[in-house]
């Protein structure tokens, strides 16, 4: 069962999403391989100690790669957002990144109801 996320983990889960998506923007080259990636949304624990960080990527047909990287680079992600936020947060949650393919799935659905 879902809880209800609290105002902390709402505003924490906010900050982290702005953050990275400014870093993925910015290393949109090298760490993304290329691609376009969007934070879509981040979800944190209770406790604050863990990040889901979902993460659209265009073109789809590279999500799997792209994501291989970003989590290879998983700690120097977390390192920039350490920097970024350390006056905010104290301590910086473990980051754990996943594919939203929400938005391949809704077009999949527009695309078979205008048949």
């Amino acid at each position: 069962m879902h809880k209800e996320e609290s105002t902390r983990q709402l505003k924490v889960g906010r900050l982290i999403q702005r953050e990275l998506a400014v870093y993925f923007q910015r290393e949109q080259a090298t760490i993304c391989l290329g691609s376009m990636v969007t934070v879509t949304v981040v979800r944190v624990t209770p406790d604050l100690s863990i990040a889901r960080v979902y993460l659209s990527i265009f073109p789809s047909q590279r999500a799997k790669e792209t994501l291989d990287s970003i989590n290879m680079h998983h700690k120097a992600i977390r390192y920039y957002l350490g920097t970024q936020v350390r006056n905010q947060l104290r301590i910086i949650p473990e980051l754990e990144f996943y594919i939203d393919d929400s938005l391949d799935y809704f077009e999949k659905i527009d695309k078979l109801l205008k048949q």
